[in-house]
């Protein structure tokens, strides 16, 4: 039995299942935040196939997936600086990509949290007079 291409809708539902995730637009495209931080936007560069995602997780685990599942995974020099995969809908089974948005929203989530703690402040070397 062929599998179902999956959509925007698809990914809008499996990505709204997931903690701190948001529909959101990201250059006139949808787009998928963990506050206020893009994880996953529709492929909008013309150097990249229709009906594809781009998805942000780490430099290595892009190249892995790459790897293992090139019909499935892919990257255009426009997204080769961003740690980011394409994704070709057409190709990806529902749960792998369940498991990637959950990738994408524990890279992204981990740098909010980074950069959302504050700083400790270092006892003054100053002495007042």
């Amino acid at each position: 039995m062929p599998r179902k291409t999956l959509s925007m809708d698809d990914v809008a539902e499996i990505a709204g299942a997931l903690p701190d995730v948001d529909a959101s637009t990201s250059y006139g495209a949808t787009s998928f935040k963990v506050r206020g931080k893009m994880i996953a936007c529709q492929a909008i560069s013309k150097s990249a196939e229709p009906n594809c995602l781009v998805v942000k997780i780490p430099f290595s685990q892009r190249d892995e997936l790459i790897a293992a599942e090139p019909e499935v995974y892919y990257v255009t020099d426009h997204y080769a600086p961003y740690p980011s995969v394409v994704v070709r809908l057409s190709r990806v089974h529902r749960d792998a990509l369940r498991d990637l948005l959950g990738m994408a929203q524990r890279f992204v989530g981990a740098e909010v949290r980074k950069k959302a703690r504050p700083r400790k402040r270092l006892p003054s070397t100053k002495t007042r007079r």
